[in-house]
């Protein structure tokens, strides 16, 4: 157990560390530091989140019985991946505190002290530090030692949530870079959108369902039958993510409205009736030629 966790410790800051670095010095890049953190802080979080859904894949796919059956892979992807939450909770602190930087030096102020832009960090991001803490304090401990091997199916398509991460990972990159405009921003928003709504807002309604065939119960029972701890837990994972959800469900809506007034204000301008003042096809305006 302590070797797995030792190897997350050191795996996933030392990826965030080669690729900063590799970014800073690479031959042909010579990256600033801000942009070599975030980049880098997205990239491990996406590498992340393709090694736990891989390991998810492989556990729902080899338990038949999804309750009795068990997989190595559950509890040693857990081990492994607890480290990841606590190293990204200082991740994401580096990503708010260059990105203040950069506003407080366009702003032309002082930069503010590390007090308060940790307290400033905290209030901005409370949800997705409290939902890394809870993962670490709450749902590692239930799941390693609660669970009792029991029900690894379930930890499986749980780790399934993450197949979203990589295009939200991909979008905060081009918002940051302010590539809203482009094609792949468009298309990577619209699989975000996709991803999320079924791997992590569908993810609890069809644990349920799962339990119900299992049992043969109707779905609408199954709240009903199980402990009120399962039913609490679920709600509290869930409710985040409902949340996030709508988050990305109005971000989606202004990018896609904006596109829409772009395109009817150049169809508008297209329809303008042309004037004198166009230049004629010799390359000569009229002005040059009454001039001479």
């Amino acid at each position: 157990m302590l070797s797995i966790l030792a190897a997350g410790s050191i795996f996933f800051p030392g990826l965030f560390l080669l690729s900063k670095r590799f970014l800073k010095h690479g031959p042909g890049l010579r990256w600033s530091e801000k942009d070599a953190v975030i980049v880098s802080s997205r990239l491990v979080s996406s590498i992340q989140a393709i090694m736990a859904s891989s390991a998810g894949y492989i556990i729902a796919c080899s338990c038949k019985d999804i309750i009795e059956d068990q997989h190595w892979l559950t509890s040693s992807y857990i081990l492994f991946a607890v480290p990841y939450f606590i190293y990204d909770i200082y991740a994401m602190f580096l990503c708010y505190w260059y990105k203040l930087q950069v506003k407080d030096h366009e702003e032309d102020s002082e930069a503010k002290p590390m007090r308060s832009a940790i307290s400033g960090y905290l209030r901005r991001e409370f949800l997705m530090v409290l939902h890394h803490v809870v993962m670490v304090t709450v749902c590692f401990p239930v799941s390693v030692f609660w669970r009792q091997g029991k029900g690894d199916y379930f930890q499986g398509v749980m780790f399934l949530a993450e197949l979203s991460t990589p295009s939200v990972c991909l979008g905060k990159i081009l918002i940051q870079y302010k590539q809203q405009h482009t094609l792949l921003h468009k298309v990577n928003g619209a699989l975000m959108l996709v991803t999320f709504f079924i791997c992590r807002v569908l993810l609890f309604p069809y644990l349920y369902y799962a339990y119900g065939r299992y049992a043969s119960i109707p779905f609408y029972m199954v709240p009903l039958s199980v402990p009120w701890q399962y039913n609490a837990g679920a709600a509290l994972l869930m409710a985040p993510q409902v949340y996030w959800f709508s988050l990305i469900c109005r971000g989606a809506f202004r990018l896609f409205t904006r596109a829409s007034r772009h395109k009817a204000a150049n169809i508008s301008t297209d329809s303008e009736p042309k004037t004198s003042l166009q230049p004629p096809a010799n390359g000569y305006s009229p002005r040059e030629t009454d001039s001479h």
